[in-house]
């Protein structure tokens, strides 16, 4: 079943096994780019992130936990059909439900923001209840992008669809059209956060979910084109490592189940600074998904 749905003949990312034997928590990639709107690359990310991971440290100050302390599998990344977007949802579907069958919360990389609908599919089904958390610089709450619904500025909007609860909160968007953010308002899902502010709005919104299972899906374009220019759709008037923490911060009390970490195009940035702050979002979500297990 492994060798149909995963390539694992390359990186991997720091730490982690190859066999699901007593781990906790699964990371897969998804090399998909297929409906970008403004520049390609996303397919580079999963494999960008694995490769720079070894830079980083095993521990994290600012959780006070090590990965060396956790079991967690790297399976790869998944086997898909680059020309069909939605049989590329099905296929993350898939691979979702495979690590649920194998107990272990997942952790997804892409690859480009549609991916998240296949997750959340195959997540509601285990839990009904589950709210999604978006950190963004766009809404993704359009009908359809140029013919396709399954584009990437569609993300939340099929998210949506298959969300029993309808419940979601968007943190840090800052681009999309009128009719979007009249959304937001209008079913009070727009949680405002600012740069070098706290995310004590964030905490209100939640608190009436607080036995709730989370997703929270993280778009990098919601960091700050200064800090992450490998993006293919940069916004200025974006985030910096230390609200990415505090968010992590509000979320901790919370019930994290599974996350994915999207939209990274390592090419754009030679530096690679961008790749090694996707890394480094990812041990993060590996030790904060730690405590849910």
């Amino acid at each position: 079943m492994i060798k149909n749905l995963f390539d694992n003949e390359n990186a991997i990312f720091m730490g982690a096994k190859r066999s699901p034997d007593d781990c906790a928590i699964g990371i897969f990639g998804v090399n998909y780019d297929g409906t970008c709107s403004f520049k390609p690359g996303a397919r580079f990310g999963p494999e960008a992130i694995r490769q720079v991971s070894s830079c980083l440290e095993t521990y994290c100050p600012n959780l006070n936990k090590d990965l060396e302390d956790i079991m967690y599998v790297d399976f790869g990344s998944i086997q898909i059909d680059k020309n069909d977007s939605k049989s590329v949802i099905e296929s993350v579907k898939s691979a979702t439900n495979f690590l649920i069958n194998k107990r272990l919360s997942p952790i997804m990389l892409g690859g480009e923001h549609s991916i998240t609908r296949g997750a959340v599919e195959a997540l509601v089904k285990k839990y009904p209840d589950l709210v999604l958390v978006q950190l963004d610089a766009h809404a993704d709450l359009r009908e359809s992008y140029k013919g396709n619904k399954h584009s990437h500025a569609c993300a939340m909007k099929r998210c949506l669809e298959v969300l029993p609860e309808k419940k979601i909160f968007q943190v840090g968007i800052r681009s999309g059209t009128k009719e979007e953010f009249q959304i937001m308002h209008k079913n009070n899902q727009l949680v405002n956060f600012y740069p070098g502010g706290n995310a004590q709005d964030l905490k209100q919104a939640l608190l009436p979910y607080s036995q709730s299972p989370i997703y929270l899906t993280i778009d990098l374009d919601w960091f700050d084109p200064s800090l992450l220019a490998g993006t293919g759709t940069p916004e200025p008037g974006g985030f910096f490592w230390n609200d990415f923490e505090e968010i992590l911060k509000i979320l901790k009390d919370f019930k994290i189940v599974a996350s994915d970490i999207v939209e990274l195009s390592p090419e754009i940035d030679k530096s690679g600074v961008s790749s090694i702050v996707a890394a480094k979002v990812l041990r993060s979500l590996i030790l904060s998904l730690e405590n849910m297990q």
